[in-house]
């Protein structure tokens, strides 16, 4: 069960990751949320959150499968997330956002206990 809770992390906080950051680009941004806006303040905020979504995804691969094979796993993540990512920007731009939240949220719920303690 740790490692299907795991995998989940690591895959929704890649993909929350991917979104925060495309949301955090003025094209994608645009499209998200109708033309002529733009991220304004919410930039930096963007792009630090999408860099914590990514460690947090990292962290959860190396947790899984340790420093030689997590790394692995986790650049396998990345892929499959940057491609879920660039499709939900490229199809459904208006939902990114709500989409991201979702991942995040599952990707801290999926972490198990024991791994937060150490």
């Amino acid at each position: 069960m740790n490692t299907l809770l795991l995998v989940c992390a690591a895959f929704a906080g890649a993909l929350a990751g991917f979104l925060a950051l495309g949301l955090a680009m003025d094209r994608h941004h645009e499209d998200a949320y109708g033309r002529g806006s733009t991220p304004g303040r919410r930039r930096p905020w963007l792009r630090a959150a999408g860099a914590a979504l990514l460690l947090l995804s990292l962290w959860a691969s190396l947790g899984l499968q340790g420093s030689t094979q997590g790394w692995v796993l986790w650049f396998g993540v990345l892929t499959a997330a940057a491609l879920a990512a660039a499709g939900i920007l490229a199809s459904r731009p208006q939902r990114a956002a709500a989409i991201g939240v979702g991942a995040s949220l599952l990707a801290l719920a999926s972490l198990p206990p024991g791994l937060l303690a150490g």
